[in-house]
């Protein structure tokens, strides 16, 4: 199973690469595979943006990554 991340692109740099931002961390990924703009909203897979959301998608997308590390954060009421 592959997971990917959806991130905001918030700069393009020089080779290829962007600046996103997945919430609470910023971090490098290379856009070869995307053509993608600043403010657009990619799947980031093992560094690499492989696909491009609607803002929409990735927001949503985002929260229920939240929602999902929360509850793996909370103890374990057994």
């Amino acid at each position: 199973m592959c997971i990917a991340v959806p991130a905001e692109i918030l700069e393009i740099r020089d080779g290829n690469v962007a600046l996103v931002d997945y919430g609470e961390l910023q971090q490098e990924v290379r856009i070869d595979l995307v053509d993608v703009k600043v403010g657009e909203f990619v799947l980031v897979h093992v560094g690499f943006a492989i696909q491009r959301l609607s803002r929409e998608e990735g927001l949503e997308t985002r929260e229920l990554f939240k929602e999902v590390y929360k509850a793996m954060e909370e103890p374990d009421h057994a």
